[in-house]
């Protein structure tokens, strides 16, 4: 069975961490969540675990991360560590090379959102969907200062990952003037770094309500 308790009709705002300072990064993180526009937070800090104690400075990063979004009531996932998500209490996305979902079913609570990157692959889109995923990620839809060498996807594929019977979500280059090239797509969740996370602390909160009025239209015939 699917794990998932999301269960949207239109998309909501996945946001990730950037590689900011900590300090800035929290501040961020905290003007974003206040908004109530935020449905899902991954953790993702490559920069703090290629450091000598990575380990252990992300495990108290991401502890403080937690606190702040509970705070909120926003779940949290991290980014391809079953073993930092469980210690922490929270949900995990995993890469295709970074754990088994079953691995992370075995020892994550039933609630727990377990994401797996599917790219534009339907037949990893129904593993993911088999082997108990909540979602399947799909992208790069855009080029990213995140991910720039990334291969971008097609509309027909991202309809053909709709029809899997799994939530989807979309990352890649995506921005609140973009993304309307994806509407009407029955799309879950969509996952945004740079567009939120690269501004300055007082251009957050009025980012995020570009981005909500930008979704409000997603349905509504043109």
């Amino acid at each position: 069975m699917t794990q998932s308790p999301i269960a949207f009709t239109a998309p909501k705002l996945y946001l990730l961490t950037n590689d900011d300072d900590f300090a800035v990064l929290y501040q961020k993180l905290d003007t974003a969540l206040a908004t109530g526009l935020i449905a899902l937070l991954q953790i993702r800090r490559k920069k703090t675990l290629s450091l000598p104690n990575g380990v252990s400075t992300l495990f108290e990063e991401a502890e403080e991360i937690t606190k702040l979004a509970k705070m909120y009531n926003v779940p949290v996932v991290i980014n391809d560590d079953i073993e930092l998500a469980a210690k922490l209490g929270v949900g995990v996305h995993l890469g295709q090379t970074d754990g088994q979902i079953n691995d992370a079913l075995q020892v994550l609570a039933p609630h727990q959102i377990i994401g797996r990157t599917c790219h534009e692959d339907v037949g990893l889109i129904k593993a993911a969907k088999n082997d108990g995923a909540s979602y399947a990620a799909m992208g790069a839809i855009f080029a990213s200062t995140t991910k720039p060498n990334a291969d971008t996807i097609s509309r027909q594929q991202l309809i053909e990952g709709c029809q899997q019977g799994i939530p989807i979500c979309v990352i890649g280059g995506l921005s609140a003037e973009n993304v309307v090239e994806l509407a009407g797509l029955p799309i879950a969740l969509i996952a945004v770094v740079g567009d939120i996370m690269d501004l300055p602390v007082e251009k957050i909160a009025q980012r995020c309500d570009e981005w909500q009025q930008a979704l409000s239209k997603w349905n509504t015939p043109t």
